[in-house]
């Protein structure tokens, strides 16, 4: 992909943090942006601090049944969808041992299932064009496991998975597959990730309050897109981490022992 000007890009979890950040980036580019997330008057403040064509579109990822109106939306109000950024999703601050299985399965609802689904909602489309490019969201949690995150890194290792092997499918047919695996970023997440007892933990993490910067992060991802990487990493030392863990494994788990979860 050369550039982005007149593409149409659809970014979910877009009224904060990365989501927020990429889609004020990508509008100073000249894409065509769809501003996806639950909250539709946060979504609208986003909108006025972007520079080109938006649409705003609410959207929950808990519920699927009506991916295929929403892409059928998009369509009609721009005629083609060229870019879907999954960036929506929730987390958890939570011991294993203390998370309900309801918990459990609301991170696997929303980051596994809604991801899924509304990328197999906006497949035909890309497919029927020949072209297109699906960019995931992930984090280090789908690269290894860490202190109070079980299900939030399960959710995360699914998507890796599903999008390898789309990435081999959908390679006949044109469409990029990307998987972003962002370390510390100082966003919400946090507060609004979910307790064991599925309540709101409601705390900035030291690790976040340290991190890169939203804007950062959101540069380093669309340089990792225009380049067409398959792994786009962003974020501080910590992303050294994956490399220690492949060529180090047992330095890997004598630091890992020493962090904190939050």
């Amino acid at each position: 992909m050369i550039g982005f000007k007149n593409k149409t890009v659809w970014v979910t979890g877009a009224s904060s943090g990365i989501g927020k950040a990429l889609a004020i980036q990508f509008s100073k580019l000249g894409a065509n942006v769809v501003l996806s997330s639950r909250k539709e008057s946060d979504l609208k403040e986003v909108e006025k601090q972007c520079q080109s064509n938006t649409f705003v579109l609410p959207l929950d990822l808990s519920f699927q049944d009506n991916f295929n109106e929403l892409v059928k939306k998009v369509s009609d109000q721009f005629g083609h969808i060229d870019v879907l950024i999954n960036n929506g999703g929730i987390s958890q601050r939570s011991l294993a041992s203390d998370t309900t299985l309801e918990v459990d399965r609301k991170l696997m609802e929303v980051n596994y299932f809604g991801t899924v689904g509304l990328t197999k909602a906006v497949l035909p489309v890309m497919q029927k064009q020949k072209s297109g490019h699906i960019i995931t969201i992930s984090s280090l949690s789908g690269k290894f496991g860490f202190f109070l995150r079980s299900a939030y890194s399960a959710a995360k290792f699914a998507q890796v998975g599903f999008f390898e092997s789309l990435r081999l499918e959908e390679e006949k047919n044109n469409i990029l597959i990307s998987m972003v695996f962002p370390g510390f970023v100082r966003t919400n997440i946090s507060q609004n990730a979910l307790s064991g007892d599925g309540e709101k933990h409601g705390k900035l993490d030291n690790n976040q309050e340290k991190g890169i910067s939203p804007k950062k992060c959101a540069q380093d991802i669309i340089n990792g897109i225009l380049d067409e990487k398959h792994e786009i990493y962003t974020g501080g030392k910590e992303i050294l981490m994956v490399k220690v863990k492949r060529f180090l494994p047992r330095l890997f788990y004598k630091i890992l022992r020493k962090q904190s979860g939050t």
